[in-house]
């Protein structure tokens, strides 16, 4: 199995961002970019990499509107990086230009120097300077806010999740010790998981924070053979919404890609003539059907 992919739907500026999360930090990368048809149009892609964690990204119109329901939690680790107090400033300033803060960066009870922020794109991070004592994570971790209607499921989906990839487990896992306003106790602060060699965050917020879940982030898996997309996409929609393409909402309201790598072939290293032959093919799918991406890439 290959690492899971955050993707970002943004309207118009994919290759954009992309080329601005990869000045962010070092140990990332624009790895490439193509068009591929749609019937409203040429979709613009853009696979990139920040600080090690691959991202998929795609222009494709419609006005999902990214929101903080997942963001991305960037881990500053004084025993990894000496300087990681100045880093964490560094990055922040070039975050907030144009964006949002959440929560200040400042001195909070679970860390010496956090804070929160949407960028211009919309796209959520969570700057935190890491205790060097603890256990060692990733730079960049997707976390999972879940709110209304779903507060209070955070640790019944982690349990989910868990069960369903073959190597998933818990890493740390702190529960609210008491009520804490609409929070009831019990209910996650924080804890993080591992999926697919990849590590994920998940909190939940009974708050009214006026959104949830949607498809402009989901959680692509890349799949090599059709037992894995057989597999995922029959595990993973129990309960949930089958769509089309490969996504599917499982039922917590997270958005998943379960995607053949013959597809994200094709957009790098294809021909247009390819490429078109197979987004045709893929549009007409639900489940991924990787042979027919195959023969199709094949001509």
């Amino acid at each position: 199995m290959l690492p899971i992919k955050p993707h970002l739907w943004f309207d118009h500026e994919a290759k954009e961002a992309a080329e601005f999360y990869a000045s962010l930090m070092p140990d990332s990368a624009v790895n490439y970019a193509n068009h591929f048809p749609m019937p409203g149009g040429d979709c613009q892609v853009v696979e990139f990499t920040v600080a090690g964690q691959p991202f998929f990204g795609i222009s494709a119109g419609q006005g999902l509107g990214i929101n903080p329901s997942i963001s991305f939690m960037i881990n500053f680790d004084p025993s990894r990086d000496p300087d990681a107090a100045k880093r964490i400033d560094e990055v922040w300033n070039k975050l907030i230009e144009g964006g949002k803060v959440m929560m200040p960066l400042d001195r909070y009870p679970f860390s010496e120097r956090y804070g929160w922020v949407a960028d211009k794109y919309g796209v959520s991070w969570q700057l935190i300077l890491t205790n060097p004592s603890g256990d060692e994570r990733p730079v960049i971790v997707p976390s999972l806010m879940f709110t209304e209607p779903v507060a209070g499921k955070a640790d019944e989906a982690i349990g989910f999740y868990t069960s369903v990839f073959k190597d998933g487990k818990r890493g740390i896992t702190a529960p609210r010790p008491e009520d804490m306003g609409p929070d009831k106790a019990g209910t996650l602060m924080y804890a993080d998981f591992y999926l697919d060699h990849t590590w994920l965050a998940a909190m939940d917020s009974a708050h009214q924070h006026g959104f949830n879940f949607n498809d402009a982030v989901s959680l692509l898996i890349p799949c090599e053979t059709q037992e894995e997309i057989d597999y995922y996409w029959s595990a993973l929609s129990v309960g949930g919404e089958p769509g089309q393409c490969g996504w599917l909402k499982d039922k917590y309201g997270v958005s998943w890609q379960v995607a053949s790598t013959v597809m994200f072939d094709a957009l790098k290293n294809g021909s247009p003539e390819q490429i078109a032959r197979v987004t045709q093919a893929f549009m007409t799918m639900q489940k991924v059907d990787v042979a027919a991406l195959q023969q199709a890439y094949n001509g």
